[in-house]
């Protein structure tokens, strides 16, 4: 702490009168941030004890302000003993706004705005002062290679799946891990990669971002960055928000190089498979391991953006072993639990074939509802049908057509409806809802997307779908 207050002393020309420490050991980083102030000035103190990632954060620092770009002003650095004063910028994060401003899905438009702002500058990270930054600084490695993703997929596999209890066959496993790294280093990866690029990093002073944390920076692909943003656990962004600022990303990105938006979308969603995998190897590590169990309030809503992605993100190469880890992660009990003091009601959607049973309430809780759809017309008795399922527009466009399904999902609506009201008067967190064929391909699947459609309307409801029958032979 002495060291700080003589470079307090050093710029500013009088000792400070206060002394607060900001983080300690509660964030993820290890480092100490203390601000110091008198009644004249104010100044954040970084103590750390890595010295080359001081170096990196100093070096990117000084850069991005030369490229006119809203980082801390660096005062005074003493690198022999890991501290160095910044500017001050206040006590309001991007997540600290979202998180006051925000009703469920209904995020108010200071946020947006915010967040639009944020993404436009993020281009200028990547591609403008990426042109001529010193990379050799970087600390640990100069890009995000084979060695760097190989980090952070075994952060994920021996910090979370491991500690998490979720099985895996290892070799399979790994060799989903070989394919997905290949892949990853296809996209084009000449830009600069932020590395944590979320919502507690960037400050918010007079409505306009200030951004931090960036001492992890390296050589990289575009899509990264962006993933970390709109994927970020905790910020919990509705889709349709996430998916206006990936567009206004790539529009911006255009002005500043050539780009294909089609290969840049085809690459973009194993970037946000990757980040999230990264970010539960932090939860795990510092949640299981280190036991800060507040790292682990965050499972939930990364198990929520992972959920999204296996139903609404085909991805172009097979990864089964990986899939299955996922899928197990969203069926387990005990990652579950860390949902326990959300408000909101969680509705669980199943759809299976009575050939193997009905679906077990695993929560504990029991009861629901359990539809039985055999008396509905069956896609499955006719060919052009046959190896497609529920979720696809051909079966889709016929079930719409049959008036006796629209009756059944009237009634099922009006009786889920009038339980889901009661559960949330009552504070009740958890509500099962299956529905069975013969099969568990066509019209369960059906019922079940249509009911999660339906319900996804609703404030105050979380919704996950699981398809027992197709999950378990994708696995």
């Amino acid at each position: 702490m002495d060291v700080l207050q003589k470079l307090f002393l050093q710029h500013f020309g009088a000792p400070p009168a206060r002394v607060q420490a900001l983080q300690g050991q509660l964030g993820g980083s290890g480092r100490n941030i203390i601000r110091l102030s008198n009644d004249h000035a104010s100044a954040i103190g970084i103590l750390y004890g890595v010295r080359e990632e001081n170096a990196a954060f100093l070096e990117f620092s000084r850069h991005f302000r030369r490229h006119g770009l809203p980082v801390p002003e660096i005062y005074e650095e003493d690198l022999e003993n890991g501290a160095y004063l910044e500017e001050d910028l206040g006590d309001l994060t991007l997540f600290d706004l979202l998180s006051k401003n925000r009703e469920g899905d209904k995020v108010a438009p200071q946020v947006i705005e915010a967040y639009r702002k944020v993404v436009t500058f993020l281009p200028r990270f990547q591609i403008e002062a990426g042109r001529n930054l010193n990379y050799s600084v970087c600390y640990p490695r100069g890009s995000f290679d084979r060695q760097s993703i190989a980090w952070d997929l075994n952060y994920f596999k021996y910090y979370f799946l491991r500690l998490a209890g979720i099985p895996f066959n290892e070799q399979a496993l790994e060799d989903d891990f070989d394919l997905l790294t290949t892949f990853l280093l296809r996209a084009p990866s000449d830009y600069f990669l932020y590395r944590d690029f979320q919502s507690r990093n960037i400050m918010l002073r007079e409505r306009q971002p200030f951004f931090l944390d960036y001492q992890g920076g390296r050589k990289g692909a575009l899509q990264y960055d962006i993933a970390s943003l709109l994927f970020d656990a905790k910020a919990d962004l509705p889709p349709a928000l996430r998916q206006q600022l990936l567009d206004l990303h790539i529009d911006t990105v255009a002005e500043f190089t050539a780009l294909d938006r089609e290969a840049f979308l085809h690459d973009y969603y194993p970037f946000v498979y990757v980040r999230i995998m990264q970010a539960l190897g932090a939860y795990g590590f510092r949640g299981f391991y280190e036991r800060k169990t507040h790292f682990l309030q965050s499972v939930p809503f990364a198990l929520k953006n992972l959920r999204w992605l296996l139903h609404n993100v085909k991805l172009t190469i097979a990864l089964p072993t990986l899939m299955s880890a996922f899928n197990s992660m969203l069926g387990s009990e005990k990652l579950q639990s860390f949902a326990s003091e959300s408000e909101h009601l969680t509705v669980r959607i199943t759809s299976f074939s009575f050939h193997r049973g009905v679906p077990t309430d695993d929560t504990g809780h029991g009861g629901g509802f359990v539809f039985d759809g055999r008396s509905l017309p069956n896609p499955g008795r006719e060919e052009q049908f046959k190896s497609l399922t529920g979720k696809d527009a051909p079966v889709i466009e016929y079930l719409n057509r049959q008036e006796s399904v629209h009756q059944f999902m009237g009634s099922v609506m009006s009786l889920v409806d009038a339980t889901v009201a009661n559960y949330q008067q009552r504070g009740f967190k958890s509500l099962m809802v299956s529905f069975g064929c013969t099969g568990g391909q066509h019209r369960s699947v059906y019922l079940a997307e249509q009911l999660a459609k339906h319900l996804r309307d609703t404030n105050g409801i979380d919704v996950m779908v699981l398809h027992r029958e197709l999950e378990t032979s994708q696995q």
